[in-house]
């Protein structure tokens, strides 16, 4: 591990790596929030891999994953998104995260809580998989 000293004081550095993937969850979460899906799939490669949900069939390819988050425009409102702690294996990372949107057709606020699983080539994620379990809850 790389070390650092401030203050006197030896202290981890900061993982360039788990920097990097933390970049990549934040502009995920960001693009989200504004419902911008051109934006996030601009985090894929071309040729991407993006498995939404444990029981759903995997899309392939930035325009199918663009497709798949187009709706966000159009059916959520007030989104925020969070997440926690990245963990690194090589060119894979994983982190959980929660958001929370208000449905616009019915004004329904909902909670998306579960987990990323991603692998990356050059710093865009060629694979993506969702786990993830979504409640009803009150009004933030």
């Amino acid at each position: 591990m790389v070390q650092a000293t401030i203050g006197g004081s030896s202290v981890p550095a900061p993982d360039p790596t788990r920097a990097r993937f933390e970049h990549v969850v934040n502009s995920f979460g960001k693009a989200w929030e504004a419902g911008k899906p051109a934006a996030m799939g601009e985090l894929f490669t071309d040729d991407a891999t993006f498995i939404p949900g444990p029981f759903e069939a995997p899309l392939k390819g930035r325009s199918a994953i663009v497709a798949y988050w187009s709706d966000v425009p159009r059916e959520q409102s007030a989104i925020s998104f969070r997440f926690g702690e990245i963990f690194v294996a090589g060119p894979w990372f994983a982190t959980e995260f929660s958001c929370t949107y208000r449905r616009i057709k019915t004004g329904d606020w909902i909670r998306v809580s579960g987990a990323l699983f991603c692998e990356t080539v050059t710093e865009k994620i060629s694979e993506m998989r969702m786990y993830w379990d979504r409640t009803a809850v009150r009004a933030p």
